[in-house]
């Protein structure tokens, strides 16, 4: 127990445990905020800590295994003594909260994804709307994520989210200036805007995108670098192109999961938009902005998906080709509406259409990256070791993209957070090689 100088007060300490995406990063930064607020101290383990708080993905078969093994875990501390309360939250409970109650009755508590205030009580903290903007950061203090939106109203076959997360629900813009406002002065100077949607954000709230609106003014603020995440191709307010091109710290980078290009397989998928339209969007990003980096997201072994449909994708991604890409082999997750079709491309077959997209990717990698060679590149430092410094362009994301991994010289004292500039010497299709030559 942590015992508080001021009073003789013990408040018991916290472990928390954040899986799957960025926005559930979010969801935890909020939940420390309050908790540190309310006196609980923050244990770096589960081995040190009085309570265990996991919050959970239920998104995909590997993350739910993941989820499930790690409550197991903490249920053992339990068990040992170690650990007096072992509290679950998130996605996985969302979906199988009658499940998890029945075989894992060690588990204190069960809560979705919509039970804040629920959540903290059980840990002995309790919500506070002056706290509503605040956050205690598990990413690198320099860079964060902004959630501009709740939940999901799109009907995409493959997914759960909708389930999981409930419906589109659009953060006011002044509340998130001040979350916006709350992380500068925390330090973090690069911006990456997320939802499971961008595209559609401001429609609920106020009848139209002000997803540009958000952007001019968070732009204003004068954060270092600000990013777009996550944007759907069906209504999306091209208008943000534009701004891209024009303002300098809103970086020429665009995440736009396409997940395949066969009409009928789109179809299919309840993406509201087929090959034509996928086309004639990428070439207008493109138009609009040469300088874009787009990355995208494809599945692979999808119901039905014939070897042809599967060339189709492949010969797309050759002819467009995505300056990122990702790819996935479809899961049958029994709360997507896909569970009821048949599952006709076995996981084998799934595994090896995803290598092979991927090394036609890499191959697209490394010949774009080479262009980067010569050339002189701002880069934020993400880490330090010793004279090596590893960071990102304004063209790369945190965690999902190109890595730099830079020499840096005696002369100069480069530290985690710093904006740099650096020369290329030498790329592969993930990694840009280079040497810093001053800070930015």
């Amino acid at each position: 127990m942590h015992r508080d100088n001021n009073n003789g007060t013990t408040h018991p300490s916290l472990f928390l445990l954040s899986l799957g995406c960025s926005k559930n990063t979010v969801d935890s930064e909020r939940i420390l905020a309050h908790a540190s607020a309310c006196g609980l101290s923050l244990a770096e383990t589960a081995e040190e800590a009085d309570i265990v708080l996991i919050n959970t993905c239920g998104f995909i078969l590997d993350a739910k295994e993941e989820s499930i093994n790690e409550t197991l875990a903490a249920i053992e501390l339990k068990q040992a003594a170690s650990v007096r309360k072992v509290y679950v939250m998130g996605c996985l409970v969302e979906l199988y909260r009658k499940e998890l109650a029945e075989e894992l009755p060690e588990v204190d508590g069960l809560f979705g994804t919509r039970e804040l205030p629920e959540v903290l009580a059980a840990i002995g903290a309790r919500y506070r709307e002056e706290l509503a903007d605040e956050r205690s950061l598990l990413t690198p203090s320099h860079h964060a994520w902004l959630k501009i939106s709740e939940g999901c109203s799109r009907r995409c076959s493959f997914c759960s989210i909708p389930k999981i997360r409930g419906a589109y629900r659009s953060q006011p813009v002044e509340q998130l200036l001040r979350e916006a406002s709350s992380l500068q002065r925390k330090g973090v100077r690069e911006l990456n805007l997320i939802a499971q949607d961008i595209s559609l954000y401001g429609y609920d709230l106020y009848g139209k995108s002000a997803l540009n609106d958000l952007v001019l003014r968070i732009s204003d603020m004068g954060f270092e670098w600000i990013r777009l995440l996550y944007a759907y191709p069906l209504n999306f307010p091209m208008e943000v192109v534009d701004t891209m091109r024009e303002r300098e710290n809103v970086c020429d980078y665009l995440d736009m999961p396409l997940q395949h290009i066969s009409d009928r397989i789109l179809r299919s998928m309840q993406r509201g938009v087929g090959r034509e339209e996928t086309i004639r969007l990428v070439e207008g990003i493109r138009e609009r902005n040469p300088e874009i980096r787009l990355r995208t997201t494809m599945i692979a072994g999808y119901p039905g998906e014939s070897r042809a449909e599967f060339e189709e994708l492949l010969g797309f991604v050759c002819e467009t080709r995505f300056d990122r890409l990702g790819c996935f082999p479809y899961r049958h997750e029994e709360h997507a509406p896909a569970y009821a079709l048949e599952d006709t491309v076995g996981d084998e077959e799934k595994e090896a259409r995803v290598s092979e997209l991927m090394e036609l990717q890499e191959g697209i990698s490394a010949e774009l990256n080479r262009r980067y060679e010569g050339t002189t590149l701002k880069v934020v430092i993400d880490e330090v070791d010793d004279d090596t410094a590893y960071g990102r362009t304004r063209y790369d994301a945190p965690e999902v993209d190109n890595e730099a991994i830079l020499s840096i010289p005696e002369s100069l004292d480069i530290e985690p957070g710093d904006f740099a500039t650096a020369i290329i010497h030498d790329t592969t299709a993930y990694e840009l090689h280079g040497t810093i030559t001053g800070r930015s």
